[in-house]
């Protein structure tokens, strides 16, 4: 670096200590500290100040983009006029996280198409967004990634990662049915989580009928017991959205 200039070093030091702003911006904040006559201490707090802010923005998007969500879906996107009522009742104090603070779960409960989802993962990025750490995943793929895990001998490793988690989103519980096998292992899972860090559970099975899901009466009532004790339960049936939608357009079609 012995022939570059003092430009260029800086810039070069600015990449080395992963300072973006510094590397990329320097010669406009210097343009404006001139213009607004600022002292040697402002412009460097200036500096400083965009770069701390341009790492916590990429922290948030790291999160969101760790999370494994299958899409991005918004609270602000929710017409909440159209969700079942237990939603919209729920939503203004589901909305401000303190469920997450406080260790409860939330179950989903109701019919396909009904917002159950979208609900979850609108939740899990707004957890990103302020913070928190999230896991998305479905039901069926955790079972085969505890198999996996499990055959690796990394189970534990799986079930650390798991625990650490702020907030895990279960999709699609009752889509795909299990073994006892299956179900002893997403029980013993999804209690490590139990009564200490937030859960979401979205499901299309009332809890009655979980056992035709798991094959085993005993596991049932016990994985309920866990995942609902001070949980929110929230009813979701309802009329699809993509009903609602397809019936929307049909409708225009006829007037056109």
């Amino acid at each position: 670096m012995e022939n570059l200039s003092e430009k260029e070093l800086t810039i070069e030091y600015a990449r080395e200590l992963k300072m973006a702003v510094m590397r990329d911006e320097l010669d406009d904040f210097i343009t404006l500290g001139t213009d607004q006559n600022w002292s040697y201490r402002t412009l460097i707090y200036q500096i400083l100040a965009k770069e701390v802010e341009v790492r916590i923005e990429n922290r948030r998007k790291q999160r969101v983009r760790r999370a494994g969500f299958p899409e991005l879906k918004y609270l602000q996107e929710l017409v909440k006029e159209e969700l079942p009522k237990d939603a919209q009742t729920a939503l203004p104090e589901l909305e401000t996280l303190d469920f997450i603070k406080e260790g409860r779960n939330i179950v989903f409960c109701g019919n396909p198409g009904t917002g159950k989802t979208h609900l979850s993962i609108a939740l899990g990025i707004k957890a990103c967004l302020e913070g928190y750490t999230v896991f998305f995943t479905s039901v069926p793929h955790l079972l085969t990634q505890i198999r996996e895990c499990r055959s690796q001998k990394s189970l534990r490793q799986l079930e650390i990662r798991f625990q650490r988690y702020d907030m895990v989103i279960c999709d699609e519980f009752g889509y795909v049915s299990c073994d006892k096998e299956g179900g002893e292992l997403l029980f013993n899972h999804l209690s490590l989580r139990a009564g200490k860090k937030a859960t979401i559970i979205t499901t299309n099975l009332a809890f009655n009928r979980w056992g035709e899901i798991v094959k085993d009466k005993v596991l049932v009532a016990a994985m309920v017991d866990r995942l609902t004790h001070k949980a929110y339960l929230i009813n979701m049936n309802g009329q699809s959205y993509r009903v609602k939608e397809t019936e929307k357009m049909l409708a225009r079609e006829a007037n056109l």
